[in-house]
């Protein structure tokens, strides 16, 4: 046995070479390019340090941060037929389901839970952009009605994140009923006398804003977000006029009359809690017997990824849709 070989040359090597350092610990923000670690943006709710840039994140990422003790149960929804149209372009509309419904271990592109928030029981709803653009089919329908109906059965407000690129085109005109179906659902709650909170994240677009997300009683949006029908590059090239800097981005609307409030993420449950409160006639919730959330024990950075959550039924969801602009 050569030793040197074997054994020394090995065991130098091993000192001196360079570790392997995981490709997912460090973040470049989109906005401003700085480089930032995954604990750090963890902790700041996806939100960039330096600039204030607000990440995408998930609907399960966003009610970690929202309920008390990360704590929520999820509601269930209805699952439509799974290929009312029997659409296919470049693949097949139940094949490009499961491929998302794998990438994202989720089973559409909205989320519907109860729980409490600053002590306060609630319902939400959260819709995931990155589960093929947050396309509003009929799962996404189905959803908010199950929201509504479970809000007048526990009498609760309603909390509604908005993310979407518009209606789903696999689904044609049945996606595009989902806007009235929705409408519907709100005025039960307005008819319960409960309040419908929405927050408008980005980006949200389409037939999405054209119904549920500006129906609210309370219009807030995250910092940045786009908020409009059709996209500034589709109104750019159909009036041939360059459009306002910042135009249909939160800020702009909030100057314009169109929304109520723009609060970062970071300060976005206190401001909630602050609302559904006063709004339920509650007296204020004093900060410090407040149960906060359950920070994650581990980072989404360096988390092993989660296997695909399949359907609730053997039949395949609804799926998937592109993004309006």
């Amino acid at each position: 046995m050569n030793w040197i070989t074997n054994y020394v040359r090995p065991r130098i090597n091993s000192i001196f070479s360079r570790r392997e350092v995981p490709e997912n610990l460090w973040v470049k923000c989109d906005a401003c390019g700085t480089m930032l670690f995954h604990r750090e943006l963890s902790g700041n709710h996806y939100v960039c340090t330096n600039c204030g840039h607000h990440f995408g994140i998930t609907p399960r990422q966003r009610f970690d941060r929202l309920f008390d003790g990360g704590l929520y149960t999820e509601v269930e929804v209805p699952i439509p037929e799974p290929d009312p149209l029997q659409f296919r372009d470049q693949k097949r509309y139940p094949d490009r389901m499961k491929a998302a419904q794998k990438e994202k271990g989720e089973a559409e592109a909205m989320l519907v839970v109860r729980g409490e928030m600053g002590r306060t029981p609630i319902i939400a709803a959260a819709q995931d952009f990155s589960f093929m653009a947050g396309s509003m089919g009929m799962y996404v329908g189905n959803a908010i009605i199950a929201a509504a109906e479970e809000a007048v059965k526990l009498h609760r407000p309603l909390i509604l994140f908005s993310a979407a690129g518009g209606a789903r085109m696999q689904e044609g005109i049945l996606s595009l009923m989902q806007m009235p179906r929705t409408t519907v659902a709100v005025q039960m709650l307005r008819e319960a006398g409960l309040p419908y909170i929405v927050v408008l994240t980005h980006p949200t677009t389409g037939g999405v804003t054209a119904s549920y997300a500006m129906l609210g009683d309370v219009h807030i949006a995250e910092p940045g977000a786009l908020i409009c029908f059709a996209g500034p590059r589709v109104i750019e090239q159909t009036i041939r006029e360059k459009l306002p800097e910042g135009f249909q981005r939160a800020e702009y609307l909030l100057d314009h009359g169109m929304l109520d409030r723009v609060t970062s993420r970071t300060e976005m449950r206190d401001e909630l809690i602050t609302i559904t409160r006063m709004l339920l006639g509650l007296p204020p919730a004093i900060k410090g017997d407040l149960p906060p959330p359950q920070p994650e024990a581990e980072p989404e950075a360096v988390r092993e990824p989660e296997k695909a959550r399949p359907p609730e039924r053997a039949e395949e969801p609804a799926a998937a849709e592109t993004p309006t602009e």
